[in-house]
C-alpha cells in the first residue's frame, strides 16, 4: 500500500459516501411533492410517515461523508467547510429543521400548526438537494478561494489560517454560475424522482400510487434534459490538471479525457445512466414489474455519481480547483493526512462491509410490509 494507493483509496470511499447520499436524497424528494402526492392531509401523512422511516440514515450518511473528508482530507475540509460556511449552514441548518418537523408537525401542544412544519419539510425537500448539488458542481466548476499555507509558520501574520474564502459570500457566490444552478437542479429533479418511486414502493395506496405514476414524468424529463446538459457542458469544458511537480494548468477536455484513460469509469458511468433509465421506464410502462423501479435508478444514481466524483479526482485531477488563485487548487496530494493516518484509517475501513450489513438488515425488517393508511393512526405515526 503506496500512499498514492491511499490517497486514491480513500477518494473512492469519501466519493462512494457521496454517491450513497444523493441516492438518500429520496427523502427530501419524496417531501417536496408530498403535497401533490397525497391530496388530502391523511394522503400527505401517508408519504410523511414512509419517508419518516429512512431519513435518519440520509442525515447520518451526511455526517459521515463529512466525516470522512475530515479525516482523509483535511485541508478541503477546512477550506470548503470552513470558508464556504454559509453554503454548509444553510444546508445542515435545513437538515435540522427536516428532523424537527417530522417530530412536531402532529405533537399535543404544536403552536405553530401542522402546515408550519410540513413548509419545512417541502423546503429541505427543495433546498437540501440544490445546495448539495450545487457543491458537487464546485469539484467541477471551482470555487473562490485561496490556500496559503506559509501562514501557519510565519511569524507576522495576522490571522494564522491555511486557508480563506477571497470575498465575503463564503460559498454563496458559487450560486452565480449557472452551470451550478444546472447541476444543483438536477440533482432536486433526481431526488424527486427517486423519491416518487420510493413512495410507489413503499405506500399501499392505490390513490397516491396513481398520482405518483403521473408526477414521475413531470420529474423525470426536466431531470433527464437538465442531466444531458450538465454532462455535455462537462466533457467539452476546460479541466484542472497538474503535473508530477504539483504545478496546476487548464487542460482541455480533461473531464472527457479522464474517461477515455479511465475506461472502467466511462463502462460503469454508461451502466449506472442506463439503470436510472430503466428504473423509471420500468415504472412507466411495465406493469408486472411496478414497484421495483427504486432499486434500478436507485443503484444506477450510486453508480453514476461515484463515476463523476472519480473523474472530478483520478488521472492527475484538481477536485477543489481554485478560481481566485489556480495554485491553490486542491488536489488528493496536496490535501491528504500523512501516509500514517491513512493507513490506520485502512485497516479500520475494513469494517466498512459489516456496517452496510446492518443497514441492509435494518431497512429490511422496517420494510417488511407496506406503509397503509390505518397505520398513521397509531401513536408512533409522524
Amino acid at each position: 500500500m503506496t500512499y498514492d494507493f491511499l490517497q486514491h483509496y480513500w477518494c473512492f470511499i469519501v466519493s462512494l459516501l457521496g454517491a450513497l447520499l444523493v441516492f438518500l436524497l429520496f427523502v427530501q424528494g419524496a417531501n417536496s411533492v408530498a403535497g401533490s402526492l397525497g391530496g388530502s392531509e391523511e394522503g400527505r401523512r401517508l408519504v410523511y410517515n414512509s419517508t419518516g422511516r429512512k431519513w435518519e440514515f440520509t442525515f447520518t450518511t451526511l455526517v459521515t461523508f463529512g466525516g470522512a473528508f475530515f479525516a482523509s482530507f483535511p485541508l478541503f475540509y477546512s477550506t470548503s467547510f470552513g470558508g464556504a460556511y454559509w453554503l454548509w449552514m444553510i444546508i445542515l441548518f435545513t437538515f435540522v429543521l427536516q428532523a424537527v418537523s417530522y417530530e412536531f408537525q402532529n405533537k399535543l401542544g404544536n403552536l405553530l400548526g401542522p402546515k408550519t412544519f410540513q413548509f419545512f419539510l417541502t423546503l429541505n425537500g427543495i433546498l437540501g438537494p440544490l445546495l448539495l448539488g450545487g457543491a458537487v458542481a464546485t469539484f467541477f466548476e471551482g470555487s473562490n478561494f485561496i490556500v496559503e499555507k506559509n501562514n501557519m509558520i510565519d511569524p507576522m501574520a495576522i490571522t494564522p489560517v491555511i486557508s480563506r474564502w477571497a470575498n465575503a459570500s463564503h460559498g454563496l457566490d458559487a450560486l452565480l454560475n449557472p452551470w451550478v444552478l444546472v447541476f444543483g437542479f438536477a440533482v432536486v429533479f433526481l431526488a424527486r424522482v427517486l423519491g416518487i418511486l420510493y413512495v410507489i414502493n413503499n405506500v399501499a395506496d392505490d390513490i397516491i400510487q396513481a398520482r405518483a405514476r403521473k408526477s414521475l414524468i413531470g420529474s423525470a424529463v426536466p431531470f433527464l434534459l437538465l442531466f444531458v446538459a450538465y454532462l455535455v457542458h462537462l466533457l467539452l469544458k476546460d479541466g484542472y490538471a497538474y503535473t508530477d511537480e504539483g504545478l496546476i494548468f487548464m487542460e482541455p477536455y480533461k473531464y472527457l479525457s479522464n474517461l477515455l484513460a479511465m475506461p472502467y469509469v466511462l463502462v460503469f458511468l454508461l451502466f449506472g445512466i442506463v439503470s436510472v433509465l430503466w428504473g423509471i421506464g420500468i415504472e412507466l410502462f411495465r406493469e408486472d414489474e411496478r414497484g421495483k423501479g427504486i432499486w434500478y435508478a436507485g443503484a444506477g444514481t450510486v453508480v453514476t455519481v461515484l463515476c463523476l466524483l472519480l473523474c472530478a479526482a483520478w488521472n492527475h485531477t484538481a477536485y477543489y480547483p481554485s478560481t481566485a488563485d489556480l495554485q491553490s487548487s486542491l488536489t488528493l496530494a496536496n490535501s491528504c493526512s500523512s501516509e500514517f493516518t491513512l493507513r490506520t484509517m485502512f485497516w479500520v475501513s475494513l469494517l466498512v462491509p459489516f456496517v452496510l450489513a446492518y443497514i441492509i438488515y435494518a431497512w429490511r425488517a422496517i420494510d417488511t410490509k407496506k406503509i397503509t393508511r390505518e397505520e398513521i393512526q397509531s401513536d408512533h405515526a409522524y
